[in-house]
């Protein structure tokens, strides 16, 4: 039996505030259906948007900005069951399931799924989760867990190739791949892994591309960015600092001023 992992493998989420936006990386495989509100993601090629009703499969790493907007005079709910590693290993030797001999097509972060009567029942049963989640339910919950591997293969079996490669991710195009992703605010350490490098070598493969230290590029990157949100597209320094992936207000503005001889306010 895998083991369980200090995040619940079946989390219910629900958020009372107007809305709220963010990022993430994704580190496992996430099945989710879209309980109340509108869930909008943006994987750094393209946008989704989920509605009640709607069901999704998150793929592990990924970089992923999103919004949740809770309904008028209402809460953002999901339901979501995380497919860890160990429980997919321990799923595939249980039922005849191999690595695919060559890593998947990249495609979306997210793959959209139908909500089948099987599906729809299945998360009906997961509604009263706060009793599910109490100590000494840890079967059922692996039990719960296996049941919706067995209905995703079962409505969508070609996603055994992403569900079952547990390869780390391939050396890819560092250059498409940092014009693509350069708004996230995560550490060197996760794009040299996302770009399947060591970080000494990320370094050293970008400085020969770019000719520019990583942090250096992403900081100008980042601002040019920034200025074209502000100028061209109307966004307030407030918000487009964010967008760009810079962390603090005041080190963007500074740092904008110092590019552009001019405060971002003053665009």
């Amino acid at each position: 039996m895998p083991n369980i992992s200090p995040r619940p493998p079946i989390l219910y989420s629900c958020y009372h505030s107007r809305s709220r936006e963010g990022e993430q990386f994704i580190p496992e495989h996430v099945l989710s259906y879209q309980l109340a509100g509108t869930l909008t993601t943006y994987d750094g090629t393209r946008e989704q948007v989920f509605r009640p009703g709607d069901l999704r499969l998150t793929k592990r790493n990924h970089l992923l900005k999103f919004n949740k907007q809770p309904p008028e005079n209402g809460e953002f709910k999901t339901l979501s069951i995380a497919l860890d590693q160990d429980t997919l290993r321990s799923f595939s030797i249980e039922h005849g399931y191999q690595a695919p001999p060559h890593p998947p097509a990249a495609g979306p972060a997210i793959v959209e799924l139908p909500t089948t009567p099987l599906f729809q029942s299945y998360f009906d049963s997961l509604q009263p989760y706060e009793q599910l989640a109490e100590p000494g339910n840890e079967a059922l919950i692996t039990l719960k867990v296996r049941e919706a591997l067995l209905l995703l293969l079962k409505t969508r079996p070609e996603l055994q190739d992403v569900l079952f490669d547990f390869a780390a991710p391939g050396k890819i195009d560092l250059e498409a791949f940092m014009h693509r992703n350069f708004h996230f605010n995560v550490q060197l350490p996760r794009f040299a892994y996302l770009t399947g490098r060591s970080l000494a070598t990320f370094k050293r493969d970008f400085e020969k591309i770019f000719q520019l230290s990583p942090s250096r590029w992403l900081q100008q990157r980042r601002l040019q960015e920034a200025h074209f949100l502000i100028k061209e597209k109307g966004k307030a320094p407030s918000e487009a600092y964010l967008e760009v992936g810079f962390e603090d207000l005041s080190h963007f503005s500074f740092a904008f001023k110092k590019m552009y001889g001019v405060a971002p306010s003053r665009i």
